[in-house]
């Protein structure tokens, strides 16, 4: 299944991303990329997006398997139904939530290591598994604002049928 193998590509290159910070940036100054605007460097991240909730391992392990379940269940109830949009979404999040699940279990916190600085603020930093949740989740809601629901298109259907 091409989704699947989708997500197993993304892991891989969230996982090689943080094994290569791990052994160039850990103990190390940062790498300024683009001097005042991106930087890499290693930093444990033991809470949630932008910090929050530090410590709390057990709220996120719960709370990704949950979200993998849901994720799973969306892709195999209607497979061959699925856009190749929401297949996408659902190949992202699942490739990102898994590549930081297993940072979790395996170190008990996230390698983080992009840092930006955008006019004059610090952006927070994140990885690619992040940037993968954050580009899966964003079509995702362009998918649901601008796009038909077929589900909808169906309801609609079986309505107008019945009028006539």
């Amino acid at each position: 299944m091409a989704v699947i193998l989708f997500s197993v590509l993304l892991i891989a290159i969230d996982q090689l991303s943080k094994y290569i910070v791990i052994l160039t940036l850990k103990d190390n100054p940062p790498k300024i990329i683009i001097e005042g605007v991106l930087n890499f460097f290693y930093l444990e991240n033991r809470g949630a997006a932008f910090g929050m909730l530090q410590n709390k391992s057990l709220l996120f392990t719960i709370v990704t398997v949950i979200v993998i379940v849901v994720l799973l269940s969306i892709l195999f109830k209607d497979y061959k139904r699925n856009s190749l949009m929401l297949n996408t979404c659902i190949g992202l999040i699942l490739g990102g939530s898994i590549g930081n699940f297993i940072d979790r279990i395996v170190k008990g916190y996230v390698v983080d290591f992009i840092s930006f600085h955008i006019f004059g603020y610090d952006f927070a930093i994140f990885n690619l598994a992040d940037t993968f949740i954050v580009v899966g989740t964003f079509l995702f809601l362009l998918m649901i604002l601008f796009f038909d629901n077929p589900r909808e298109d169906d309801h609609a259907r079986r309505i107008s049928s019945r009028s006539k």
